[in-house]
C-alpha cells in the first residue's frame, strides 16, 4: 500500500519495516483490547461508532519519556548496573533539552532497552510494569490531555495510545487510564521470553501512521471522522491521516505546521519558556542541569 498520498512534502515514505511494525502493533492493540473546543459542531461526536482517537504518549499524555521511567524502575529492581542507569539519564536529559526525537538518539534508547529485557519473560515485565506505573508514571499524566481522552470515551468512542514505547508498557498505561488499548513497539518473544529483537522497527514516525491505518481497517473506522493528538513533528504522518488533528504541547516544527494547516493547538505547560524549548516546566532547572551542557555540546558537534 503506498503511503505517498498522505505524507507531507519531503518526509520519507514508509518502508516495508515500517509497515510490518505498524501491522504488528495494530494486531497487539486489538488483542489487548479484546482481553480486557473549538468548532461549531460538537466534538467529539457522541455515538459515532466509526470515530476514534489516537494519542501519542511521551510529552502528550505524560511529562517526559515513559521508557526512561520504566528503566528507573528496572534499575531499582537490579535489572542492570549504575553505568546503564547513567546512560538512561543522559538519554532523558537529551530528550528534555532537545525537545525532539533524534533518530540516532531513538536507536540508542531502543538498543539499551532491548539489551536489558533480553532473556526475561514477558509476564514478568508486565507485572513489574504495573508497579512502575504507580511509582513513576501516575503522577506525570497531563490532566488536560487526560480530559481530552475522557471526552472521547464519554462520547462512546474508542481511544488508543500510539507510541514508540514498548507495547507492554503502553498497554499498562492505557488500561490504568481506562482507554481502549495501545499501539506500541513490538519486541519479539519466543515462548513468552524476549529475544532482544524487534518485530519490524520502532513505532516511530511513518510506522505510527501505518499502525493507525492498519487498526482503522481492522476496526472499520473512518479516519476522516477520527482524531489524533501529538507533541512532535515526527508524528505529522499520523496527524495527517485523520480528520481532526491536534497539536498538544507542540515542538516548534509541529506548532508551525499546525498553524499553517489550521490544526487545533493546546499547550498544558505552565511557562512560556517551557513551550519554547520543549521542557516540562515542573521539571525545574535542577532536574536537567546535569545533562544540559553535554547535550548542547553534542548537538553542536553533530551540526
Amino acid at each position: 500500500m503506498s503511503a505517498l498520498g498522505w505524507l507531507p512534502h519531503r518526509r520519507r515514505p514508509a518502508t516495508a519495516r515500517s509497515v510490518l511494525a505498524g501491522e504488528a502493533s495494530a494486531e497487539a492493540a486489538r488483542k489487548s483490547s479484546r482481553e480486557q473546543e473549538d468548532t461549531a459542531a460538537p466534538f467529539p461526536v457522541a455515538g459515532d461508532e466509526r470515530a476514534a482517537a489516537f494519542f501519542d504518549l511521551d510529552n502528550t499524555v505524560m511529562q517526559g519519556a515513559a521508557l526512561f521511567h520504566f528503566g528507573r524502575g528496572l534499575y531499582k529492581r537490579k535489572f542492570f548496573q549504575r553505568r546503564e542507569l547513567a546512560r538512561f539519564a543522559w538519554q532523558q536529559a537529551w530528550f528534555r533539552v532537545a525537545g525532539v526525537e533524534d533518530p540516532e538518539h531513538m536507536q540508542d534508547v531502543r538498543e539499551s532497552a532491548l539489551s536489558i529485557v533480553k532473556g526475561h519473560r514477558v509476564a514478568e515485565l508486565m507485572s513489574i510494569g504495573e508497579e512502575i506505573y504507580d511509582e513513576y508514571l501516575a503522577g506525570r499524566i497531563w490532566p488536560g490531555t487526560r480530559a481530552l481522552a475522557q471526552a472521547h470515551l464519554d462520547a462512546g468512542q474508542r481511544v488508543w495510545l500510539v507510541t514508540a514505547a514498548p507495547v507492554e508498557t503502553a498497554t499498562i498505561i492505557a488500561r490504568r487510564l481506562g482507554l481502549t488499548g495501545a499501539l506500541g513497539t513490538v519486541a519479539e518473544s519466543v515462548d513468552g521470553v524476549y529475544t532482544g529483537k524487534l518485530v519490524g522497527e520502532p513505532l516511530h514516525g511513518p510506522a505510527k501512521a501505518e499502525a493507525v491505518r492498519a487498526l482503522a481497517v481492522a476496526e472499520s473506522l473512518d479516519l476522516s471522522r477520527c482524531a489524533a493528538y501529538s507533541d512532535s513533528h515526527n508524528d505529522i504522518p499520523m496527524l495527517s491521516l485523520v480528520g481532526h488533528p491536534h497539536a498538544i504541547n507542540p515542538d516548534g516544527k509541529l506548532r508551525r505546521h499546525a498553524r499553517e494547516h489550521d490544526w487545533r493547538l493546546r499547550d498544558y505547560r505552565t511557562a512560556r519558556k517551557a513551550a519554547k524549548v520543549g521542557i516540562p516546566a515542573a521539571a525545574g532547572v535542577g532536574a536537567v542541569a546535569g545533562g544540559t551542557a553535554a547535550a548542547i555540546a553534542l548537538s553542536r558537534r553533530r551540526h
